[in-house]
């Protein structure tokens, strides 16, 4: 039976891989990437790199996907539906044409499998439709984590729930229940039109990587600022990928 790994490989720097990590991909002999096209050209380098350093099976080889398009208009659900399809039909044949019986492929996943990824999503989808692998999990430094390290900061106060979503769900407003709120996956839109007073925010972009930037402040004084550095840097890398904290004041 073929093997699959996904593995998490943290949130940017090649050292965020747990010692697991480098062991699962020291097994593997395919390695599946997909390609999101010329402006994040170095997601795909940066997994490169950390192929060339722990990658051990000799003749490994990388696999390339080019990435379907998302519908940008409609239903959100059902579009991300789609996209998810487009991608399980696009890993069944590349799997099938390139990971023969027996072998072990792994797919290398920012940052952790289980948070705001579809990977395990769509590898159920492929299992579900006739092609037989064993699916092995390794978890990852996350975004948020990587962020709470870069500020020096605990994403929580004592005794306090946090609350992680995206900036499609804070345009519609903060849980009035919950004081601490990471965000991820925040195109810009959530982060300009959520009320900014009594709030501070840890923000971060890049996170581990040598174009990594950070901002903190109250949201009031430095919203402004951070939308500014934000459109500036995508302009100047082609990509960006933010994640912030925001908290109300005690």
């Amino acid at each position: 039976m073929r093997t699959i790994t996904l593995v998490g490989i943290g949130a940017g720097h090649p050292d965020h891989l747990t010692l697991q990590a480098v062991e699962a991909i020291g097994k593997a002999e395919v390695f599946f990437v997909i390609e999101k096209g010329t402006a994040a050209d170095q997601l795909v380098a940066l997994r490169e790199a950390i192929l060339a350093r722990f990658a051990r099976k000799p003749g490994w080889r990388l696999v390339r996907i080019a990435d379907p398009r998302r519908a940008a208009a409609g239903d959100y659900g059902a579009a991300v539906a789609d996209w998810h399809a487009a991608r399980a039909r696009l890993f069944a044949d590349a799997i099938g044409r390139e990971l023969p019986d027996g072998s072990h492929g792994a797919v290398l996943v920012w940052g952790d499998p289980a948070l705001y990824d579809s990977a395990i999503r769509i590898l159920g989808v492929v299992a579900a439709d006739g092609l037989s692998f064993q699916l092995d999990v390794i978890p990852g430094i996350s975004a948020p984590q990587a962020l709470a390290a870069a500020h020096r900061i605990p994403l929580n106060r004592i005794g306090e729930p946090i609350h992680v979503t995206t900036g499609r769900r804070i345009a519609q407003g903060l849980s009035p229940e919950v004081d601490s709120t990471v965000v991820m996956l925040d195109d810009g839109t959530g982060l300009a039109t959520i009320d900014p007073h009594g709030l501070d925010i840890w923000w971060g972009a890049y996170l581990g990587t040598p174009d990594e930037v950070l901002m903190a402040g109250p949201l009031t004084e430095i919203r402004d600022a951070i939308m500014a550095l934000r459109a500036e840097r995508r302009a100047a890398v082609g990509w960006i990928m933010d994640t912030y904290l925001l908290r109300r004041r005690a």
